[in-house]
């Protein structure tokens, strides 16, 4: 299998099984990358050297569909123009990793905030804990 194209979100870059999600987030490590949190482990499934990945929006904070769905289309958006520098770095390591991404933030910021946060997201990641996780 191919590494997927640089600038797309695949089908297969995406999470959505649940007993994968229900893994994560038993077992997953987080961290947060103002305004976003990210919830991460690594997975069985997938290619190595790739991620796979999901977004949330709180429903309690953000009450209307459209609210929660723009949140999480501009997410998307972000990690996707962002993912080839995460993969980069994931590539030496071999692993396939599962995230979700979730925003936390109590109001919507604009797009170039979230953006921001994907760039920390991934400066932030710990890489060099990925030696650690058995795969």
């Amino acid at each position: 299998m191919d590494t997927p194209a640089p600038n797309t979100l695949d089908r297969n870059e995406r999470l959505k099984s649940r007993k994968v999600i229900a893994t994560l987030f038993k077992t997953g490590r987080s961290f947060v990358a103002y305004p976003l949190r990210v919830v991460w482990a690594v997975s069985h499934a997938g290619e190595h050297g790739c991620a796979t990945m999901a977004v949330s929006a709180s429903k309690r904070i953000f009450k209307t569909a459209v609210q929660r769905n723009r949140l999480k289309r501009q997410m998307r958006e972000a990690y996707r123009l962002h993912k080839q520098a995460f993969y980069d770095q994931l590539q030496p390591h071999q692993k396939h990793v599962s995230l979700m991404i979730t925003y936390i933030a109590k109001e919507q910021l604009p797009y170039t905030e979230i953006d921001a946060g994907m760039k920390k997201l991934i400066r932030k990641f710990p890489f060099e804990t990925l030696g650690e996780h058995k795969a």
